[in-house]
């Protein structure tokens, strides 16, 4: 295992926003947390990274209780971070933007193959490394946000709705260097309201209500479920996780 969440409550004001909430991602998962607006969904993503403070609970990384620590020592940890929105450095240039997503890295070389790792899956970032971010489209945007993230080479990735507002060409575009991210040895934890691409993608999932965890297990077989099916899928949705599924099991 290598992040245990456990027991997080999470509040904002008088809001419960997390309620009792454990997940876990093992050494080499994507795993997905889908629910519908409000859920909880990015609140648990900024409590992992120490952007937020329960109230109750614990966040285990490798064995570290890491609950209380600041959001720097977590990313040196190995946590990276995708959050939602993009939220690029609008007046830096790319190539400034993933200097400071490596703000920890000291070696000359590994800051160099963080680099060369992130052009060669965005060869359009390496294009216009010297543009300023806030001119660049919004699946420019979302690679450069991913591409920051993986500046300190993470053991675990935390992705925030990297498909909001997205093309449908580009959301596959997204999901394929997901998969491209996890296969070359970096755990992913999913945050996404696309659910059929988010459980497609991922090997288990998470379903996320009103702050409390609902189900959980293998994907395929959440996307099987007929209240998941209904609820966050549609028909369409809905048949080509069955297909996903079938070729799955």
């Amino acid at each position: 295992m290598m992040l245990e969440v456990k027991d997080l409550d999470v509040f904002y004001g008088g809001i419960h926003a997390l309620r009792g909430v454990s997940v876990r991602v093992d050494q080499g998962e994507i795993v997905s947390i889908v629910g519908a607006n409000g859920a909880g969904k990015s609140t648990l993503l900024r409590t992992i990274c120490g952007v937020v403070r329960p109230k109750n609970g614990q966040v285990i990384f490798e064995g570290k209780d890491i609950t209380r620590m600041p959001p720097h020592a977590i990313t040196a940890l190995g946590i990276g971070h995708a959050p939602e929105g993009r939220r690029a450095f609008a007046n830096l240039s790319v190539m400034e933007n993933l200097e400071m997503g490596a703000f920890l890295v000291k070696s000359p070389k590994a800051f160099k193959d963080s680099l060369d790792f992130v052009f060669n899956l965005f060869p359009r970032l390496k294009e216009r490394s010297k543009q300023r971010a806030g001119t660049l489209s919004g699946g420019e945007q979302q690679m450069l946000a991913i591409g920051r993230a993986l500046m300190m080479r993470p053991k675990l990735l935390l992705m925030d709705e990297p498909s909001l507002g997205l093309a449908p060409v580009l959301v596959t575009a997204i999901f394929d260097t997901i998969l491209e991210i996890n296969k070359a040895g970096t755990a992913i934890l999913l945050v996404e309201q696309n659910a059929r691409k988010a459980l497609m993608a991922a090997h288990r999932a998470y379903v996320l209500e009103t702050g409390s965890v609902t189900m959980e297990g293998e994907a395929a077989m959440i996307a099987k479920d007929p209240a998941v099916q209904k609820a966050y899928l549609g028909k369409k949705g809905a048949a080509a996780a069955g297909i996903v599924a079938t070729v799955s099991g």
